[in-house]
This record gives structure tokens, C-alpha cells and sequence, in this order.
């Protein structure tokens, strides 16, 4: 299992406090990036990404929070990330998003909200590489973790299994070192205020490891 580090909670010193998470035992930076319109909040600019992430050495993974992907694809691709996430719930050419992102030579996820059921991305699934479950509604960080989630994951995981598909499973909202026991079907798990809250990032981490 795989951790995702977002930095999505941390108030102050940003920039380097992302330095220190880039520097911890984390195997990718995750990017929540909102417009205000998808979901009710607003993150940074993508200049200020740029400013943000210069020193930066970790993998990229990028969720796309937003109405308009096309152009916060344009933007983001840019980075070079491993992964560029979109919501099934923003664009009405889900294809034509998924083939846009590997135009550019980047893999593709689809996420999920809450409410969203796995049946909807049945016919997507052969063609992605990554599915986001958010066990949480996106938005805000810090959030309490929805435990139905854990049967989404295992829903996925037993589709992938049965059909030989290649994509990760990820979960990303309220996980700690408790829930993630029951997490063990996931590849990737995005986690942020857990790891943030701490001073001791490496030691947050160690605790998500079971370490």
C-alpha cells in the first residue's frame, strides 16, 4: 500500500512544511485542486502550485476537483504528474476526458463521491488507471471517514479481479491509523490531516504503515 500525502490542511508555512512532506516517507504528493463551482471550496492558483511544488522530488497525484477539466488539464499536465483524477459527476464526456489526459502521456483516474455508485463506471473501468474512491464528500479536509466506502473498495477490488483490469484502487478522506486496517484491497490511500497534524510526519506515516 501506497501513501498519497495531501497537504490540503496545513495552515501555515506552506510551502515548507510541502518541502519536509516531500521529504518524508511518502510515495506521492497529492494536489486537491477546487474551483469553488464542482465543490464549495477553492485552492490555489496554478502559478502558486508551481511556486509551491519547485523543490518538490515526489511522484505527483493530482485530483481534479472541478467543472472545467479540460482546461485545469491543460494546466496541470504541465507538472508531469503520474496521475491526473477527474469526477465522474463533472463532464458529460467522461470518454473524451480520459482520452484527452492519456494524449498527454498520463495516467488517468476517475473518482467517486460518496453517493456515486461503482456501477456507474462499470464500462470505464478497462480503460482507466486509477479509480479514487472518496470516503468522504470533496471539498474540505479533516473530515470523518464513511465507512461504506470499504465495500466500494472491495467492490472494485473483486471487479478487478474477476475481469483482469490493471487499475489502482485509491481512498481518499478521513483515513488514520485505525480505519486503515480495514483498507488492505486499496493500492494507494490519500491521506492528510492525520499525517500534517503531527510535527513528526515520518512518524504519522510509520503509524498508517503499522510500523
Amino acid at each position: 500500500m501506497k501513501i498519497s500525502a495531501s497537504f490540503l490542511s496545513i495552515k501555515e508555512d506552506l510551502k515548507n512544511n510541502i518541502e519536509k512532506l516531500d521529504n518524508s516517507n511518502i510515495d506521492y504528493l497529492h494536489l486537491d485542486i477546487m474551483d469553488n463551482v464542482f465543490v464549495p471550496n477553492k485552492t490555489w492558483k496554478f502559478n502558486d502550485i508551481t511556486d509551491l511544488l519547485e523543490n518538490t522530488t515526489s511522484k505527483k497525484d493530482v485530483h481534479l476537483m472541478v467543472k472545467d477539466v479540460k482546461k485545469y488539464i491543460d494546466d496541470y499536465s504541465k507538472l508531469n504528474p503520474e496521475f491526473i483524477t477527474f469526477h465522474l459527476e463533472a463532464t458529460d464526456s467522461v470518454l473524451g476526458t480520459i482520452n484527452y489526459i492519456k494524449s498527454k502521456n498520463i495516467k488517468v483516474g476517475i473518482s467517486i463521491k460518496p453517493n456515486t455508485k461503482v456501477e456507474e463506471l462499470l464500462k470505464y473501468l478497462p480503460l482507466i488507471d486509477l479509480v479514487l474512491v472518496m470516503s468522504v464528500e470533496p471539498g474540505f479536509g479533516g473530515q470523518k471517514f464513511i465507512e461504506n466506502s470499504i465495500n466500494k473498495v472491495n467492490e472494485l477490488y473483486e471487479i478487478r479481479e474477476k475481469n483482469n483490469y490493471n487499475y489502482f484502487i485509491e481512498i481518499d478522506g478521513g483515513i488514520n491509523d485505525t480505519n486503515i486496517k480495514y483498507l488492505d484491497k486499496c493500492d494507494i490511500v490519500v491521506v492528510g490531516s492525520f499525517i500534517t497534524s503531527i510535527g513528526n510526519y515520518n512518524e504519522a506515516i510509520g503509524k498508517l504503515k503499522g510500523e
